[in-house]
């Protein structure tokens, strides 16, 4: 008789934080620090370091939940369990925004990459080629392995490492142009905006998403209570850091934010303009290959939340078929495949990244607002530290996601309503159905 195998307490801090990093990825601020540079008037260092608080302040309370919810390890089942099954689906809705979209601006990204390598191709065609590929690689059931995850990101740390001395000796040959050079990218008088900073931290939030799936390793670390809270402050901050760096250099070099060849590959003609041709080949191909593993990795969780939410019946049982021969919910692919395409052709990166951060910080939102209701209110520990760090948290996501465009605003509470829509739907169905 064969027994349900266990789960491995192994991973220390220190894994973690690695897990983290390689989740979030060394480049994460590239691919939008030209649409952050223009939306913010060249304060993309700033930006980040604002939305790094942000992250952190809700990090705290994602460390704080899984304590309570050590299996689960998402804003799904801490808004369920706190705030019962109408908090759950409505977070898990707005999750699933954030997943559909995901795909989408790798789909855009990718295409915008692949046509500095290849200019004759047309971007449309880049894009449809790039959403059939992240489809079919999923409906073959291709997983991306936790072992090359770490050699790339060992590879990308090293291409970041050759970048930023690149960098460095382009500023020695170069100079500066006025004592004000070295912290413009901080503080520009002549640029500053703080609507468009607001709008600038929107976006540049979307260098930290994925730093909550540390809480998902609950059940292998070796002492959760402890290093999950930990790592995931902490991936925050060293994200945080080495983007601010990224980030700082790149404006050194390329102070004309609103002179960029290509907006949504900026960061690869800083690169170029630093290190030549090969390092513009260099961190283009990189962040393509990384941009490749992304889109897949996002499209085989997109479709994975599809089939969950289906078999929970929160979605139609459609979502809930499984591919019997290949093991892969081939529908959820598809519908992921046709989502991507044609946001792909008919949104920009900037918008896909927006709405995708619609969906990530009502989420935020939601996780912080647990957080206070389960050890401030329920738990009547009346300490200040208890209430004032997910008070801070959900005010300070609630005003990154209200700092949005209006366009991204619209579109995302079109899909709010959607939800809404559905979920009174299959209430009053369910009320129709004799017990």
């Amino acid at each position: 008789m064969s027994s349900s195998g266990r789960l491995h307490r192994a991973l220390t801090l220190r894994d973690l934080i690695f897990y983290g990093i390689i989740i979030i990825q060394p480049t994460a601020p590239m691919p939008m620090f030209g649409v952050v540079s223009q939306e913010a008037r060249g304060h993309v260092v700033t930006t980040v370091l604002i939305a790094m608080v942000a992250m952190m302040l809700t990090a705290v309370s994602y460390g704080r939940m899984a304590r309570i919810y050590p299996s689960a390890g998402s804003a799904y089942a801490y808004m369920a369990g706190e705030f019962g099954p109408a908090g759950g689906f409505f977070t898990g809705w707005a999750i699933l925004l954030d997943y559909l979209l995901n795909p989408l601006i790798c789909t855009i990204w990718c295409s915008s990459a692949a046509a500095n390598f290849v200019p004759a191709v047309p971007v449309a065609l880049w894009k449809l080629f790039f959403a059939l590929l992240f489809t079919m690689l999923n409906l073959r059931g291709v997983e991306a392995s936790a072992h090359m995850n770490k050699w790339l990101a060992i590879f990308m740390c090293g291409v970041v490492a050759c970048l930023l001395a690149s960098i460095g000796r382009y500023l020695l040959a170069h100079g500066s142009d006025g004592p004000g050079f070295w912290t413009r990218p901080f503080y520009d008088p002549s640029n500053f905006q703080f609507a468009s900073v607001s709008t600038g931290v929107s976006i540049a939030a979307l260098t930290y998403i994925g730093f909550d799936s540390i809480s998902t390793l609950s059940e292998e670390a070796i002492d959760p209570h402890r290093d999950i809270l930990r790592a995931t402050v902490l991936t925050c901050l060293l994200t945080g850091v080495l983007a601010a760096v990224e980030c700082y250099a790149g404006q050194l070099v390329w102070p004309d934010f609103w002179n960029f060849p290509d907006v949504d590959t900026a960061y690869v003609f800083v690169a170029g303009r630093a290190g030549g041709p090969l390092m513009f080949a260099l961190v283009n191909g990189t962040l393509l290959l990384a941009t490749i593993g992304s889109g897949t990795a996002s499209m085989m969780g997109s479709a994975r939340l599809l089939y969950g939410m289906g078999t929970a019946g929160a979605l139609p049982r459609l979502f809930a078929w499984v591919d019997p021969r290949r093991g892969v919910p081939a529908r959820n692919v598809l519908v992921c495949g046709v989502v991507a395409l044609a946001g792909a052709w008919t949104m920009s990166y900037q918008l896909g990244a927006e709405l995708l951060n619609f969906g990530a910080f009502l989420a935020f939102v939601g996780v912080n607002a647990a957080s206070l209701f389960h050890y401030y209110v329920k738990g009547r520990d009346r300490r200040p530290g208890q209430a004032l760090v997910p008070i801070l948290g959900a005010a300070v996501c609630l005003y990154i996601w209200w700092s949005l465009r209006w366009q991204a605003k619209s579109a995302g509470f079109i899909w709010l309503s959607l939800g809404i829509v559905y979920y009174l739907l299959r209430r009053a169905r369910r009320k129709e159905v004799p017990v």
